[in-house]
């Protein structure tokens, strides 16, 4: 955490009964959506429909195109400031809007993360440690480049990957040209594969007086690439490794002068260095633990942030655990088993309001708060297998 101003410029306060504006009607929109509404703002979404996720609580979706520019600006003027809930908005979007209205966090934070090489090179230039990488243009700069990493790296496409799409693990019997075809694209970034010990992540705030707010470290366990739990605070995580990955967070907005929320997975290596593997400039499936958890969720911190109000308490008020709840999780769901889960003090069930349910989709989570993050842990999963019909009421494994 970091008390550091700089010279970031002061700004009014948008005060509540303003409209503020969200790009992207996801589950992210939603939930900030959500707090606005608490703290008494109007909520308008653009590029989605009024269905979404983030649609379904706003006052109005502009249900166009993000290169749509009349649109643009006319959302522009009906709005106090502007977010967004995801980076794959794209920079020109936000170059247009920051004529007529504040976007916050600024556009090149935002074209930083949406580009691999770009975001790694800048985080080395600042000198915040990443895996080795290289540009790849070529099946023999790919030839090449694998060659250098000792056989054994990661393959990704520069944009759009996200939860292990756009990415191919390589080693020395890979068939390089079948993947090169298949990626078929201008550019790529080969990283090396790292050997670590834990994936953890770090969400920040920072404000309009410089100030950066960063909640504990969470540890992140995946399954098929997309995020299944986060525990907080962190198990075998020491308190030297946490401080420095709150300082990186901190590095990272401060570098940008950024005013918002920011997100950093990082990669703890068997050798006890972190590496940052990707940064989000927005909250963070990880940090949805902070809305049952602390006294301020990431959510409200990003209102508070793009409003220019101070932080709230970022204090956890006990150990935590986040499990997803994906499209293939809920597949046979009954209603009676959702009465069972609603009716337990210790779950809090988080719902997207998505209406269709695909494998891999993102529907809704469940946060068990517990005496330790173990027994909190244990708690979630036994909640998921009931939900999915793997343990029956009395704890015991299901038909």
């Amino acid at each position: 955490m970091s008390n550091r101003v700089s010279a970031t410029s002061e700004f009014p306060l948008v005060a509540p009964g303003s409209n503020l504006g969200m790009l992207g009607g996801g589950q992210l929109g939603r939930m900030f959506a959500s707090v606005a509404r608490q703290f008494g703002y109007g909520i308008q979404v653009f590029g989605d429909h009024p269905d979404s996720p983030a649609g379904q609580l706003g006052d109005r979706s502009w249900a166009t195109s993000f290169d749509d520019v009349p649109q643009l600006k006319q959302f522009g003027q009906r709005v106090a400031v502007v977010t967004y809930e995801q980076e794959n908005i794209p920079v020109a979007t936000v170059k247009t809007l920051e004529e007529f209205v504040p976007v916050r966090p600024c556009s090149e934070l935002l074209r930083a993360s949406q580009h691999r090489l770009l975001e790694k090179s800048t985080l080395r230039s600042i000198g915040i440690p990443t895996a080795d990488f290289l540009a790849i243009r070529s099946l023999s700069e790919l030839q090449q480049g694998l060659s250098q990493f000792d056989g054994k790296a990661i393959l990704k496409t520069v944009t759009m990957g996200y939860d292990g799409k756009g990415q191919a693990r390589l080693n020395a019997g890979t068939d390089l040209s079948a993947v090169w075809n298949q990626f078929n694209v201008p550019e790529a970034i080969l990283e090396r594969e790292i050997s670590f010990a834990h994936e953890i992540s770090v969400v920040a705030a920072r404000f309009r007086d410089g100030r950066v707010v960063a909640y504990q470290p969470t540890l992140n366990h995946h399954v098929n690439h997309i995020l299944d739990v986060s525990i907080s605070p962190a198990p075998q995580i020491s308190t030297a490794i946490a401080k420095q990955a709150t300082d990186i967070a901190a590095s990272i907005l401060e570098h940008f002068d950024a005013i918002g929320v920011l997100c950093v997975e990082f990669f703890l290596t068997t050798s006890e260095t972190l590496l940052v593997n990707e940064i989000a400039p927005r909250p963070h499936n990880s940090g949805h633990l902070t809305i049952d958890a602390c006294g301020s969720s990431q959510f409200e911190q990003q209102l508070r942030a793009v409003c220019g109000m101070p932080s709230g308490d970022v204090q956890q008020t006990q150990p935590a655990v986040m499990i997803n709840l994906l499209g293939d999780h809920l597949v046979s769901v009954t209603a009676d088993r959702w009465h069972k889960v609603f009716s337990d003090p210790n779950v809090r069930v988080h719902l997207y309001g998505k209406s269709e349910a695909r494998t891999g989709r993102k529907m809704g989570h469940l946060t068990v708060l517990g005496r330790t993050a173990e027994m909190a842990e244990q708690h979630a999963r036994r909640a998921r297998d009931f939900l999915m019909g793997r343990m029956g009421a009395d704890g015991k494994n299901g038909s």
